[in-house]
């Protein structure tokens, strides 16, 4: 019998191994592939979304813009070409939802800073009251990194139009009040082709989420996807 294992031993080995190479190749296989879908507008919750371009199904992106940040200097998407960028909407007075979302883009903020294909952007939605130089001021006080993180400012129509028709996340104010924005809790993350890619709660930096809604520290996952993620 120890003979006949002796004389067995290395084509038991070589089925051993060959079990656990297919095992593994098998799961490897089988195993579902993280991915993130592509948003549209017809994905969205049309309270966000401006009605001329609620039935869009396929191929949105996130328009040109051109704004001044905290250091004037104009910013379009020619800053963000070619990047993975995170952005949202908010106010420098906000008492509100915006203390947190910001201080959550800290975090997100320090996590990336050494990666150079992501980048942040945060939109006001006062922009008669945010001014150059009150961003400037919110954007020292925050620890902003200028070379990763643009405040901006500018036309209030204008900013109103971008979140209403390209990042699809501001509620309308009063109907006798147009261009007032509701602007929500979401950080939006859009893709070096400009695509929106998720939403996700600027409030919530690594809490218990609902179904279907993610916090921030499953955005830097995703973002370290798609730093990853092939065309």
């Amino acid at each position: 019998m120890s003979s006949l294992f002796k004389r067995n031993r290395k084509l038991l080995v070589f089925f051993g191994v060959f079990s656990i190479i297919t095992l593994s190749a098998f799961y490897m296989v089988l195993k579902p592939r993280k991915s993130l879908p592509v948003y549209n507008p017809s994905d969205i919750n049309p309270e966000l979304v401006d009605t001329t371009i609620q039935h869009i199904a396929l191929n949105h992106t996130i328009a040109d813009f051109a704004f001044k940040n905290q250091n004037g200097k104009i910013i379009t998407q020619k800053e963000y070409e070619d990047k993975i960028y995170v952005a949202d909407f908010f106010f420098t007075t906000c008492k509100t939802i915006c203390p947190r979302m910001t201080n959550n883009m800290v975090w997100l903020q320090n996590k990336i800073k050494n990666n150079p294909h992501v980048k942040l952007v945060s939109f006001s939605v006062t922009p008669d009251i945010d001014s150059v130089s009150v961003l400037k001021k919110y954007a020292v006080q925050k620890g902003v990194i200028d070379s990763k993180w643009n405040l901006l400012t500018g036309n209030k129509k204008d900013i109103y139009y971008l979140a209403r028709t390209s990042f699809l996340v501001v509620k309308t104010g009063k109907p006798e009040e147009l261009y007032d924005m509701v602007h929500t809790e979401n950080f939006v993350l859009v893709d070096r082709k400009k695509r929106i890619r998720g939403y996700y709660d600027g409030t919530n930096l690594n809490g218990p989420t609902e179904e279907g809604i993610k916090n921030i520290s499953q955005l830097l996952e995703d973002i370290e996807f798609l730093c990853t993620e092939k065309d």
